[in-house]
């Protein structure tokens, strides 16, 4: 048995290449989900390549600080069919993302800005449905 952790300590997010490394690995999840795969290859259809690139520069001004994405991120979701436990697969696959990939303090802040997106979305698609 080794005292020592032979495990490779991950790196933060801090660049352009890891932020398009998290959102591959994460939408390489969600498209093989069994319950948000069909919703987002519905709705992204053959589209993948210019949705991939509208995330990573938003992920790239929301934890870099870097001005690439301009718009609104809820405009998009407001019609689709998501619940609360849709939301909760997608957190899930979020974390996983992060805390297999990477660690420090933007790691850490995408998962919070995750969730406090997730948390946005549903209420503002509970008010839409109203």
């Amino acid at each position: 048995m080794s005292l020592f952790n032979t495990k490779p300590l991950m790196k933060d997010i801090t660049n352009r290449k890891d932020i398009e490394h998290m959102v591959d690995t994460f939408y390489t999840y969600v498209r093989e989900d069994i319950v948000l795969g069909p919703i987002f290859n519905r709705v992204i259809n053959d589209h993948w390549d210019k949705h991939l690139d509208t995330m990573y520069r938003f992920w790239q001004t929301v934890l870099l600080q870097e001005s690439a994405y301009k718009g609104s991120p809820f405009r998009p979701h407001r019609k689709l069919p998501i619940e609360a436990h849709h939301f909760d697969r997608w957190l899930y696959h979020f974390n996983t993302t992060i805390d297999q990939n990477f660690s420090g303090k933007i790691a850490n802040e995408a998962k919070w800005r995750a969730s406090k997106m997730a948390q946005m979305f549903m209420v503002k698609l509970n008010n839409n449905h109203l």
